[in-house]
């Protein structure tokens, strides 16, 4: 099994979450996050006060797949998310040990 983390752009969440429901991915887990990378943030206008944001909006999506779904995923959500613009996001891939359903028991890919 393996659990694919990606930050992506928050306008990007739909059709992102879309294409992975239509290739058979049945859970995502979303969360709203801040941060940086290449783009170093950006310097903003409020009320005739210029100041700079450090950190920009994102979305991170951690999803925990069986390993064989793994390119389709992957090849999915960059495909999906890309704007082709700096700023775009990371997809990170790791090895997810176990998972348990918690409602009945179920372990393994099962419980996927």
């Amino acid at each position: 099994m393996k659990m694919v983390t990606a930050i992506i752009k928050p306008f990007k969440l739909d059709d992102v979450r879309e294409a992975l429901s239509d290739i058979g991915v049945n859970g995502v887990t979303v969360t709203e996050v801040k941060g940086f990378g290449r783009q170093k943030g950006h310097t903003e206008l409020y009320r005739g006060a210029e100041y700079v944001v450090d950190f920009l909006p994102k979305v991170k999506l951690e999803i925990a797949i069986k390993a064989d779904q793994l390119d389709r995923v992957i090849d999915t959500i960059r495909e999906t998310a890309n704007s082709g613009k700096i700023g775009d996001g990371k997809i990170f891939v790791t090895n997810l040990e176990e998972t348990i359903r918690i409602r009945t028991g179920e372990s393994g890919p099962e419980a996927v």
